[in-house]
């Protein structure tokens, strides 16, 4: 009888996941330090006409301002809001009472990073050093079962990624940073790093946003993954540099890689109707004018996330406005329900996020 019930109790809880096509892809995007002010107003007037943060005003508001936050936000983000918000699902529009958060309590990026990626707020992570993580994140733990094993890779602009994912512990493929990616006899990778050693500074540890994306493109199109991070960076370093044009040009330009990369998904078969595609951030940052380019414990806002979530068997919400709260630690094990999959881990694992009205 207990069996019974523990079997009615995992259909009911994969019900919505169950009544379309298989789902058997997913793919994970991050956007670091974006605030949701950006994602669900547009442009924050305060900053976009600030000449310290917006230099060339005029361009900037032309290209992407607009006094209608509807309009603004979909100049900034078309794919966002001419797509993703009317076919999936969105999460964080604060103003609607739709919170995201992140739990821990140091709001920068490798705390934020190993909370979305393995479910788990962890004290002892509490800085952004290139120390191994001890935690089993959803990717290595994918990787290990059959189906996905040679199926999961990372790609990103960070180049402390392998010290998050422990690449050194369960050999990962994770391509970050400037670093030399290897070529095997499906994908040969020496034209493309001879052009990104061309743009590579020496002094930066986050690699262009369009390298980090033209590789992970690259290798999906040639390997085929069934599990993907993708995560891009140069948002972030363009706010604590305190350029608010850039940050949003940056923004706008990710916007556009997610489009082409859903385009791509959404075209091939194997991926076609299949995969799911969701897009989050690692912190949020400063609400006001004086805070926007910090983030961290003691920076109100910083805790401010948002979620996005697109793909066969989550019900279209455009701009989710229903009240409550929803935490990034929630991500990992909401992976794995996609995925038809529980997380199994060394730590405790913050259940999956109900994803759909069904």
């Amino acid at each position: 009888m207990k069996n019974n019930l523990l079997l009615i109790a995992l259909l009911v809880s994969l019900r919505g996941f169950s009544q379309g096509p298989a789902i058997r892809n997913v793919f994970i995007v991050t956007l670091d330090g974006i605030r949701w002010q950006e994602v669900f107003n547009g442009p924050d007037p305060g900053l976009v006409n600030a000449p310290v943060y917006t230099p060339d005003t005029g361009l900037m508001k032309m290209l992407y301002y607009d006094p209608a936050v509807e309009v603004s936000r979909a100049k900034l983000m078309p794919f966002f809001w001419n797509v993703l918000a009317r076919k999936g699902r969105l999460y964080g529009n604060r103003l609607e009472g739709n919170r995201v958060n992140v739990s821990n309590a140091y709001r920068f990026s490798y705390p934020g990073y190993n909370e979305i990626l393995t479910g788990y707020t962890d004290l002892s992570v509490n800085s952004n050093r290139p120390v191994e993580n001890e935690n089993i994140n959803i990717l290595e733990y994918l990787n290990s079962l059959d189906g996905f094993r040679s199926r999961v890779a990372a790609f990103t602009s960070w180049n402390i990624f392998p010290y998050i994912l422990n690449q050194a512990r369960n050999g990962l493929p994770v391509y970050s940073g400037y670093d030399s990616i290897p070529a095997d006899g499906s994908w040969d990778m020496e034209a493309f790093d001879t052009l990104q050693q061309g743009y590579a500074n020496p002094l930066s540890d986050t690699r262009l946003d369009a390298l980090t994306f033209m590789a992970a493109f690259s290798y999906i199109r040639t390997r085929h993954p069934r599990v993907v991070l993708v995560s891009l960076g140069e948002c972030d370093e363009d706010a604590h540099r305190g350029r608010y044009d850039q940050y949003l040009q940056h923004l706008n330009e990710a916007d556009h890689l997610v489009g082409e990369l859903w385009s791509y998904l959404q075209s091939t078969p194997g991926y076609k109707d299949q995969t799911v595609l969701l897009i989050t951030t690692d912190h949020g940052r400063g609400k006001k004018t004086g805070t926007w380019t910090r983030h961290g414990r003691f920076i109100r806002g910083s805790a401010d996330s948002w979620l996005a979530v697109i793909g066969p068997g989550i019900d279209p919400t455009p701009d989710t406005n229903e009240r409550g709260t929803i935490y990034a630690k929630q991500i990992a094990a909401t992976i794995a329900r996609i995925l038809g999959t529980g997380f199994v881990a060394n730590h405790p694992v913050a259940r999956a996020i109900h994803l759909t009205d069904r």
